[in-house]
């Protein structure tokens, strides 16, 4: 059997495959539009989010940068990928269940499977811009013949979008909140012991002051208290830093280390003051008995007073961030109620469909017929 054989076929029978075809790309075209479920989608867009560069260092914490910085270093802030991983999580799901009461509408047991099944028809894209791209595609029951059935599959789809990007922003916020909140109790902690210290700072150098009847001091060695108060406050707040990377970074993580080298730096610069170097204005072992004292009380008061009010400021800096109420996330576009259906693609379905019939009785037929041809080789011979 050979190729005009085929082709003999096909015309001799091109009647019945006509037929065949036509029938049924009109039973295909009523199924799709009767029959087959209607699917909307919406799609809501968010921005990326801002990239925050400001890396824990000294020199940020001395300028009044927060310390929650230092827990974020070493790591790329929240980033478009993690926003989209957040929004397929089971927790951004349950939210939008919970939300639009998606129980009762896909006829489940509980909140769970709800979840599983909105997971499923939720897309999430990320462009390279960073750009989030979020649709939830909605599905009719079969027979959508009702205009309010197409309406109310529309309204959800947009309303589905939309409450991911809710969810997002709500599990986002929860997420900086409580970041916020082990930050300020950690300055809680620390601001108790500095006050604590301070009190006792300053009650000992009233003490001494009205034993001795010292007030004042020489500008020189005052300006060597100066120096030694910052230096000591630096190393203090050094300190600080150290702690608050060391509850979320690896001891071997390079802010870390260049924490612990910084900290090492002022601590070798504030031993060399103390034990008196000609690269400072006067060395405390050269001063007089009770006058170091005195220097040494008011030094001790300084650099308290310094650490409190820094960590003071930062306690009510966590705090606001803790208890604020705003929104976390960009939106550049919201869902909005879908123009048309997604799915089926009625036209590009129907002439598929009649493509593939019209290939298929052409097929049958040819089968058919190479068997009779077959068949009369045989009888032939």
């Amino acid at each position: 059997m050979n190729y005009h054989d085929i082709i003999y076929i096909i015309l001799f029978n091109r009647t019945p495959i006509i037929k065949i075809t036509f029938t049924s790309t009109l039973l295909l075209f009523l199924i799709l539009l009767f029959v087959y479920p209607i699917t909307y989608d919406s799609k809501a867009t968010i921005l990326p989010p801002e990239q925050n560069n400001q890396v824990g260092s000294l020199g940020g914490l001395l300028s009044g940068h927060d310390l929650t910085n230092v827990l974020t270093s070493g790591a790329s802030n929240t980033n478009s990928q993690l926003l989209a991983e957040i929004l397929k999580s089971r927790t951004a799901a349950i939210y939008v269940a919970n939300k639009f009461n998606l129980v009762k509408y896909y006829s489940v047991n509980n909140i769970y499977e709800a979840a599983k099944l909105i997971e499923k028809d939720l897309n999430v894209e990320v462009t390279k811009e960073g750009i989030i791209k979020v649709d939830v595609e909605v599905r009719t029951k079969l027979f959508p013949l009702t205009r309010s059935v197409k309406d109310s599959a529309r309204s959800l789809a947009a309303d589905l979008s939309n409450g991911f990007v809710e969810a997002l922003d709500k599990i986002n916020r929860e997420k900086m909140s409580s970041k916020a909140g082990k930050v300020r109790q950690y300055i809680e902690t620390l601001l108790s012991q500095t006050k604590a210290r301070l009190d006792s700072a300053e009650i000992s150098l009233t003490e001494f002051q009205k034993e001795h009847k010292t007030v004042s001091l020489p500008e020189q060695l005052n300006a060597s208290i100066e120096t030694a108060s910052k230096l000591k406050s630096d190393i203090i707040k050094n300190e600080v830093e150290l702690g608050l990377a060391r509850t979320s970074l690896r001891e071997d993580s390079k802010e870390v280390q260049s924490l612990k080298q910084n900290l090492y730096e002022l601590q070798n610069q504030y031993a060399k003051m103390e034990e008196g170097n000609d690269d400072y204005l006067l060395s405390f072992t050269d001063v007089p008995d009770l006058s170091k004292r005195l220097a040494s009380l008011i030094r001790e008061v300084k650099i308290q007073n310094d650490v409190y009010l820094l960590l003071q400021q930062q306690y009510y800096k966590e705090k606001i961030q803790e208890n604020r109420d705003l929104p976390t996330i960009q939106i550049l576009d919201k869902g909005i109620l879908p123009l048309k259906a997604s799915s089926p693609r009625i036209l590009f379905s129907t002439i598929v469909g009649a493509m593939f019939f019209f290939l298929l009785s052409c097929l049958i037929f040819i089968i058919d017929g190479r068997k009779n041809y077959y068949y009369v080789s045989r009888k032939d011979k």
